[in-house]
């Protein structure tokens, strides 16, 4: 079969260049493209509905981008912040209209580009830089507990500034609510109530952890005229595993540091009518010195007292401590004749104060007390189950707006 050699295409194209005075990249396609001209300046033909001058935009409204007449059609939007953050928005379907769709920081400052064409095809461009004003109203988040290092029931606090009833303001706070462990976790903010959220792992802090909560709030839109402000972060480190059982039907407490018992302590527990809370109880704090009076706490006629307790580890708002309880000695690993608290010798209560920290687990099992309330009474978060703590975020699905604080006026403070 004949074949014309390729280079005699080629050199015709050539001849054809040079015979019309052309300049060609291939045969039969022109070098300059006619639309191939630098984009022209938008500015005449897009408007924005940002403020004129000095003024800066309202975060409540939406930025709208518009072509005047039937001077062609928008192509491409892209507005972004000062942080980064692009704002996401729609384009009509003949090019005329692009809104945003997503919310304006306030205090922010963005950089809107914008493509257009114009009726010849010939493409456009504008930059437009404008600032959005300050929010009004301000909400922030103070995290606890202080920084340091604290035992593995830790929870984490978040404090709001103002209320948030709203379960989509809940939600638009709690996404900007960041926990980073190390090594990893699973974990949920449960809300406690409209100014509280607590957040746990799914199973306790891993022994050596550090932990980070930080908040991403800071311009953000939450509801009406209600956007973040700036807050400080929080770093924690956690420790050892110390978990303390007390089984209020033999009287002892097993201590435990890694899963490994490292004392076994006689105590004993409330007495009938006065039984300890079972369930998982968080260490509050530690005061060397208490003095315990009944009356403090509505106890009064044939169950008064007025005594000196040292080495008090608490365990919950209302009253309940692990602590010396040398006037009951003959009792301890026998009875329980206490008014709710843990007693145990002064020499075992010294041990346990020295040896627990802010964080560490009491376990109370076989009491015939009541249980332990989950909020309002010290950090008895534990005591809900993975399910049931997760109904407390705004982020899951079908989830109640909120678990409400426990009702303090019915808890009966006990020692």
């Amino acid at each position: 079969m004949n074949q014309t050699p390729r280079y005699s295409t080629v050199l015709r194209c050539t001849l054809l260049a040079l015979a019309f005075g052309a300049v060609a990249t291939a045969c039969g396609e022109s070098a300059t493209h006619p639309l191939s001209t630098r984009p022209f300046d938008a500015a005449e033909q897009v408007v924005f509905n940002t403020p004129k001058g000095a003024v800066k935009a309202n975060p409540d409204k939406p930025l709208e981008v518009t072509v005047k007449g039937d001077e062609g059609r928008i192509t491409d939007v892209t507005v972004v912040d000062d942080s980064g953050h692009h704002l996401g928005g729609e384009l009509s379907a003949d090019g005329s209209l692009w809104r945003s769709t997503g919310s304006l920081s306030a205090g922010a400052k963005y950089t809107a580009r914008v493509a257009t064409e114009n009726k010849d095809g010939a493409p456009g461009t504008r930059t437009l830089l404008f600032e959005t004003a300050a929010a009004k109203r301000l909400l922030t988040v103070d995290f606890g507990p202080e920084a340091g290092t604290y035992g593995v029931g830790q929870p984490l606090i978040a404090v709001l500034s103002m209320p948030v009833a709203d379960k989509k303001a809940r939600a638009v706070v709690e996404r900007a609510l960041k926990v980073d462990s190390k090594p990893g976790v699973e974990g949920a903010w449960h809300w406690v109530d409209d100014e509280n959220l607590h957040f746990r792992p799914k199973d306790y802090w891993p022994t050596g952890a550090t932990v980070r909560a930080s908040s991403n709030l800071q311009g953000v839109k939450i509801s009406n005229q209600l956007y973040g402000g700036a807050s400080k972060p929080l770093s924690v480190s956690i420790g050892d595993r110390v978990e303390a059982i007390t089984d209020a039907s033999s009287h002892y407490m097993t201590v435990k540091r890694n899963g490994e018992v490292i004392n076994t302590i006689p105590v004993t527990t409330g007495k009938p009518g006065f039984s300890t809370r079972n369930g998982v109880k968080v260490v509050l704090g530690k005061e060397y010195f208490v003095r315990m009076r009944g009356s403090s706490v509505g106890i009064g006629g044939s169950e008064a007292y007025d005594l000196p307790v040292y080495y008090a580890t608490r365990v919950t708002w209302s009253g309940e401590y692990v602590h010396a309880a040398p006037w009951s000695i003959g009792s301890h690993g026998y009875a329980n004749v206490s008014h709710g608290c843990t007693g145990m010798s002064t020499g075992n209560a010294a041990w346990f104060y020295e040896t627990v920290r802010e964080g560490d687990l009491v376990h109370v099992v076989n009491s015939y007390g009541e249980d332990m309330d989950a909020f309002g009474n010290g950090y008895g978060d534990w005591n809900l189950s993975w399910e049931d703590w997760r109904k407390g975020s705004a982020l899951v699905a079908g989830v109640r707006d909120g678990s409400g604080p426990a009702d303090a006026a019915r808890l009966r403070p006990r020692f």
